[in-house]
């Protein structure tokens, strides 16, 4: 439906809003969004809410005000993650449909809550990563979609770094309970093994906690001391329906690695995905056999050009308009927030954790784009 679009809110105006705007408002030369009407941001600092409205000429209201105007529909949530269920239960009890910033809870319960809150309103409830929209993992969905892998065996999964403490101007809640590397980077990784693998069967996971206090290097608080609240180096395999086996590594403790962010393996071939913290990339492939070498394929998707975050957010937008699924939802947030907190399970218990919520694959989007584009 082509010219419609929905009326927008966003509470919260923290370090990510600045990515979501510009992606929304077509800034930094992406296409933007048109079925995204942004009518107003909030926060529970007023000056910071005004300040990112000044920033992009947008209103700025408090937080009630915002809930209270009927002419926002969809609210995006990028609140800490300690706060993602909270507020979202009160966009939700407000009329409103919600798009959350992950993690879609600080664990299953929470998730759970706000997955069955928003069936009982009759709302929609969505939630990031969209990155597995972008254009090189749409790509790479095709290449498995096709059978051109053969039987996938398994892959990897690895993000490792130093920690957050060196660049974000306020990383506290990076170590604090709804933080850690699982929660905040396995979401982008995990949401895309589902995308390309289908469901999650059992967990096999460890973990641990070398440092119980760290000290930010970043401006503007350099030198002050963060307590450390969760696990900083989680390890594991993810067995899935299909029967693939994935190993998984998310590191917030690792001075540097050399592994690819994603590998698929197929009885025919290995595909290399690229970072799914990002929605372009290179895919590769290779075939089996000794003199067989890495060849690129064609990202013939779109979005795969750019930062688009908010992209799972006109999806979900469009798919209001349209009455069909919207691909980041609530189902599969909540499924991907269970794997991860059976890492955590796993480790303390010492034994494998059964996946109990049921996913399906989402719909490739290019069966929703019209001359190559979202609306």
């Amino acid at each position: 439906m082509s010219g419609k679009s929905l009326g927008i809110g966003i509470i919260g105006t923290g370090n990510i809003s600045s990515a979501y705007l510009k992606a929304i408002l077509g800034k930094d030369g992406l296409s933007g969004f048109p079925v995204l009407n942004v009518k107003a941001l909030a926060d529970v600092r007023p000056e910071a809410a005004q300040a990112r409205a000044n920033e992009f000429g947008l209103a700025a209201k408090s937080i009630e005000a915002l809930l209270a105007d009927p002419e926002i529909q969809l609210v995006i949530n990028l609140t800490i993650p300690r706060a993602h269920v909270d507020v979202g239960l009160k966009c939700l009890f407000a009329g409103k449909h919600v798009y959350s910033e992950k993690p879609f809870g600080i664990n299953f319960e929470e998730g759970q809550t706000l997955l069955n809150a928003a069936k009982k309103a009759g709302l929609r409830i969505g939630s990031a990563p969209d990155t597995f929209l972008g254009g090189s993992h749409q790509q790479a969905r095709a290449v498995v979609d096709s059978g051109a892998l053969g039987t996938i065996i398994g892959g990897t999964a690895y993000f490792q770094c130093p920690g957050h403490e060196s660049w974000h101007p306020d990383p506290a809640f990076y170590y604090d309970i709804g933080g850690g590397p699982m929660l905040d980077m396995g979401p982008y990784y995990i949401t895309d093994l589902v995308n390309l693998l289908g469901p999650v069967e059992r967990v096999v996971g460890m973990s641990s906690r070398l440092r119980n206090e760290r000290t930010i290097t970043s401006a503007p608080k350099k030198g002050q001391k963060m307590p450390v609240l969760v696990d900083t180096h989680v390890t594991g395999s993810l067995g899935f329906a299909s029967g693939a086996i994935v190993q998984v590594a998310m590191s917030f403790d690792v001075a540097a690695q050399k592994h690819v962010p994603l590998e698929i393996y197929g009885t025919e071939q290995t595909m290399i995905v690229p970072d799914p913290n990002f929605f372009g990339g290179e895919v590769e492939l290779r075939k089996r056999g000794r003199d067989e070498t890495w060849t690129s394929v064609a990202v013939e998707q779109p979005y795969a050009d750019g930062n688009y975050r908010s992209l799972g957010v006109a999806d979900m937008a469009q798919a209001i308009l349209d009455n069909r699924p919207h691909r980041a939802n609530g189902d599969l947030a909540l499924h991907v927030l269970e794997v991860m907190e059976a890492f955590e399970i796993s480790a303390r218990e010492n034994r494998t954790v059964f996946i109990k919520t049921p996913v399906e694959r989402p719909e490739p989007l290019a069966s929703s784009l019209t001359n190559g584009r979202l609306g």
